[in-house]
This record gives structure tokens, C-alpha cells and sequence, in this order.
């Protein structure tokens, strides 16, 4: 070897992680058992094989790399309002939908349905989280369509369809469709009630012209659009496609592409309505009723994806640990970099397991259990408020813990890192979510006991739970909307205690609880006691440990 070659040896650094099992996760096997969905196994494992594949993992980087183009007019000047994207970001689609990531679980009636297609998004999200945005927007869609059942029975079939279908024509025509939303308007935000956008009646029954401008609606190559506006009886929920029945565009102006932090691999966009053709969806002047079913799947969709950014920048860590040596040792083997990766293991793995626990209560709730349907309604809330609210805290720690590395686009960490914030502003900020929370418990008090029932199955098992869930109770008794998001933190942290006591190994459970709940940590990951079982710990969340 001469001399100049020498100085581009590399040592010291890790291989690629892929291919790897995005799947090999025993938190996430073992909620999709106990939640009801253990016949999916196979194929989630399947699932988790194909998302870390060398393949797969360049998918999601070039769709991100090579984001989508906003192409308003041909070439002749006729407007077509139509968005390009990447080859890799079809292929991430594709597997998606073919693998019921999208409507498919509404059109299968084996109980756990919905909890294998959320375990099955904690593997495939090890890929890109952009594409996960048409995929739940259209899995949120079926039940807001229900509402109006003439217009489910045309376009169900089409929205739990597992075939990906980019092509823009008449929806009926399709072998699938996507839906997306247009809710949010400029002036607005959450506060949806102040929309602008009105809906004039036209003489067909329930079909309606739109006006209007919408800030803030994803994915519009889709083929559908779920959109409020303001009818005569007041805000209203209508169906818009974009190629209309006879063949012609429907009025949907694409303004622009939002240029955004994160979610690049996703096209963001402004619409313009102007004499658009709608059909209502619900009773006039109940928009927001119509649509609740759907925030809550979006909702859900919103922990899911935290819970896998979180996973996956753990497993990446724990990689590069295992590989990269520093004073004389692996980083693996320093006591504080074990600190730092069992630290980060207990958050993605309560984070995980509340996860199936709310997919669990969205399963059981679509098959009629009232009780689930309560736990439901405010458990996934406070999980999306909380879940969320931990990603980009925990994704700037992994990255951290690849050092330099970890700071260049190559390593894909950036990426994850831009991505996390988006979970907890999409679908309600921390905000909003709380105070629906506090709302949910004024109007449906039986959201209260039904997450006290759910607590009440880990009672007697650890001190520090007991003493958080009468907490708990007293926040409840003085909840204010100051003080929402204390109350709101603290509902998550003892949901979150109790699963794990119920469900994961003591070293598991005991230094969770001991640190959430009990104040035995610092204000870093990284700052469990001494006393807490590392290796038992690491051993579960990283298989290859010790």
C-alpha cells in the first residue's frame, strides 16, 4: 500500500445496518399477540424483512432526496394541476396500500384487523414516514364516509381496495383510491368552526359547488378529498373527487407545495375551490361530528409513527454502539452510553406498547365494545398528545449517540430527526389535543371511568403506580385548562406505567416506573439510577446485547 492510499483506510466505523428485520421487535410482537392479532405475525415479519432491506431503505431515501414537482399547466397552457414524484416514492406506495396500510382493515372482518395494520406501520415506517400520510388519511376516510351511505357503498370498496392505482381518472374507473383532507384554512387552523370555504346547493340533492382556498392539504394527487365548508345550515363535511363522474377536472387549483421542515417525500399543498363540485357527507351544519371518527384514526396513526421514529432511531443507535469503539472500549460497553440506549429502550417501548393498546381499543370499539370505545376516545388523546410530544426529544438523543455521524444527511438521522415535530402538530397540537381531553371529560364522563378501569387491572402491583393513579384522580378533581397538559402528562405517563407493569419484564417495568412516575431521573435521557437492570433491559430492546 503507498503512501497516499494509507490515509483513506477506514477503521472504527459501523457497517450499514441494512438489511435488517425492522420487525424484530419483542415489544411490538408480543402487543400484536395480546391484542388480538396474532394470525397477522407472519406477515408483519414479512413486512419488517422488506422495510429493512437494502431496497427498501433506498427507497425512502431517494423519495425524500428527490422530492415531488408541482406541475400547474402542460405544455400547451391547459391546467392541470398535477404533482410528480420520484419512482422510489411509488414503490413505497405500492407495498403500502398492497399490504393494507391504507383502507384494508375496514374491509376485513377478522377481530385484530386494525391492530395488524398499526403493528404492520410500526415495521414498514422504518422506511419513510411521508408516504405515510395518503395511506392514513385514506384508513381514516371509511369511517367519516359512512355517514352518508349512498356514497360509502360507491366508494368504499374502491378506499379498502389493496391496489395502488396513481393514475388520475374517473374514481369509479380505478382498481383503488386514495383519499386525502382539505380542513385547515389560513385564518383558522384547529380552529376549524372559522372556515371561509362556502358551499352553495346546486338543484341535485346533496351536491353542492365549493369556494374557497384551504391551507394546509396533503397529499393532492390523491383521488378523493374529505373537505369542510361552510353550508347554508353551517359547517358541513363533502366529498370531493378530483376527476368528476363524466370524465372532466374537477376545480381543484394547486397554489403551491408547502416547502416544510420535515415530510419531504410528501406533497403539501393549497387548493383553490372555485365552483369545485361536492357531495355532503353527513347531515348539513354537523361537520365536525362527521369527522370525529376519522381524527381519531389519524390520531392513532400519529403514535404509531412516533412510536416507530423512535424505534427505528434506537435501533440505529444501538447499531452504530455496537460497532464504534472510543476510548478503548465499544460504545456499547461504556456504563453511560448503556445508560443513554436503555434509557431511550424503555421510551420507545412504552411508547410501543401504548400504541397496540389504543389499536387494540380501536379494534374492539369498531365491533361494538362501549367500553373500548370510551377508553378509546380518551386514551388515544393523551397518547397522541404525549407520544408525540417525547419523538423529536428522543430522536435528537439517538442522534446524539452516533456523534458527528450522526449529523450528515448520509446517515439518514437528519431525516428522522425533521420528521419528528410533525407528529405532534398534525391532527392538533399539544394544545389542542389536551384540551380535547379536558373536553371529553366534561362531555362523556365515561371516558374517565373507563381509563380508570383500564388503570385498575396493574393495581396493587407497584407502589409508585398507586401513588400516580391517586395523582391522577386529584388533578382530575381540580383540572383546569392551565393546567391541561400536566393533567394530560401525567393520564399518558400512568397509562403508559400500567401496561408495562402488566406486560413487560420487572427490570423493564421497575426502572419506568421508578423514573416516570417515581422521580429517580434527571432531566436527560440517560439519567437512570444505578439500580436500574441495563442489561436486561438492553437485552430485550436490542437483541445481541448484553
Amino acid at each position: 500500500m503507498d503512501s497516499t492510499s494509507a490515509t483513506h483506510d477506514v477503521t472504527n466505523q459501523p457497517p450499514p445496518l441494512a438489511p435488517y428485520d425492522a420487525s424484530e421487535d419483542t415489544a411490538l410482537l408480543e402487543g400484536l399477540r395480546r391484542e388480538g392479532a396474532g394470525w397477522a405475525e407472519e406477515d408483519v415479519r414479512r413486512l419488517g424483512r422488506l422495510a429493512g432491506s437494502a431496497q427498501a431503505q433506498e427507497w425512502a431515501e431517494l423519495a425524500n432526496r428527490h422530492e415531488p414537482v408541482l406541475r400547474t399547466h402542460d405544455r400547451y397552457g391547459h391546467r392541470v394541476d398535477e404533482v410528480e414524484f420520484h419512482p422510489s416514492w411509488h414503490h413505497l406506495m405500492r407495498v403500502a396500500v398492497t399490504e393494507g396500510q391504507a383502507g384494508a382493515p375496514w374491509a376485513d372482518d377478522r377481530p385484530g384487523a386494525h391492530v395488524a395494520r398499526t403493528a404492520g406501520g410500526l415495521a414498514w415506517g422504518h422506511t419513510d414516514a411521508g408516504h405515510g400520510c395518503p395511506t392514513s388519511m385514506t384508513y381514516a376516510a371509511v369511517p367519516a364516509l359512512r355517514h352518508q351511505p349512498e356514497l360509502a357503498k360507491v366508494y368504499e370498496p374502491l378506499l379498502t381496495a389493496r391496489e395502488y392505482d396513481p393514475v388520475l381518472r374517473v374514481p369509479t374507473e380505478k382498481r383503488g383510491l386514495l383519499a386525502g383532507m382539505g380542513m385547515t384554512e389560513k385564518q383558522g387552523g384547529s380552529d376549524v368552526r372559522t372556515n371561509s370555504t362556502t358551499a352553495t346547493p346546486t338543484a341535485e340533492p346533496g351536491v353542492y359547488t365549493l369556494r374557497g382556498h384551504k391551507w394546509f392539504t396533503s397529499a393532492p394527487m390523491c383521488d378523493v378529498f374529505l373537505v369542510l365548508a361552510q353550508a347554508p345550515q353551517g359547517l358541513s363535511c363533502f366529498l370531493v373527487p378530483r376527476v368528476l363522474p363524466d370524465g372532466s377536472r374537477n376545480t381543484f387549483r394547486i397554489q403551491r407545495l408547502k416547502d416544510k421542515l420535515g415530510n419531504r417525500s410528501n406533497a403539501s399543498s393549497e387548493p383553490e375551490f372555485d365552483g369545485t363540485v361536492a357531495w355532503l357527507v353527513g347531515p348539513e351544519g354537523r361537520g365536525v361530528k362527521t369527522i370525529i371518527d376519522m381524527v381519531n384514526c389519524t390520531r392513532l396513526d400519529c403514535v404509531m409513527m412516533s412510536a416507530t421514529l423512535m424505534r427505528k432511531t434506537l435501533v440505529e443507535a444501538g447499531h452504530h454502539a455496537r460497532h464504534r469503539s472510543a476510548f478503548g472500549a465499544r460504545l456499547a460497553d461504556q456504563p453511560l452510553m448503556r445508560n443513554v440506549l436503555a434509557d431511550l429502550a424503555l421510551e420507545s417501548e412504552a411508547a410501543t406498547t401504548l400504541t397496540l393498546r389504543l389499536a387494540g381499543a380501536a379494534d374492539r370499539a369498531v365491533r361494538g365494545d362501549e367500553g373500548e370505545q370510551a377508553f378509546r376516545r380518551i386514551a388515544t388523546a393523551a397518547g397522541k398528545y404525549w407520544v408525540t410530544k417525547r419523538g423529536p426529544a428522543f430522536t435528537a438523543e439517538a442522534l446524539e449517540c452516533l456523534g458527528g455521524n450522526g449529523y450528515v444527511e448520509e446517515s439518514g438521522m437528519p431525516r428522522h430527526y425533521r420528521e419528528a415535530p410533525l407528529l405532534s402538530i398534525w391532527e392538533g397540537s399539544g394544545n389542542v389535543n389536551a384540551l380535547d381531553v379536558l373536553r371529553a371529560l366534561m362531555k362523556e364522563p365515561g371516558t374517565a371511568d373507563a381509563l380508570f378501569a383500564e388503570l385498575a387491572l396493574a393495581q396493587g402491583a407497584d407502589a409508585r403506580l398507586d401513588a400516580a393513579v391517586a395523582r391522577l384522580r386529584g388533578l382530575l378533581a381540580s383540572a383546569s385548562e392551565s393546567g391541561a397538559r400536566r393533567l394530560v402528562e401525567q393520564m399518558a405517563l400512568t397509562l403508559q406505567a400500567s401496561l408495562l407493569v402488566r406486560h413487560a419484564p420487572a427490570p423493564v417495568a421497575d426502572a419506568f416506573c421508578a423514573t416516570r412516575l417515581g422521580g429517580d431521573w434527571g432531566h436527560a435521557f440517560g439519567t437512570l439510577p444505578d439500580t436500574a437492570g441495563l442489561a436486561a433491559i438492553l437485552g430485550r430492546a436490542l437483541p445481541g446485547e448484553d
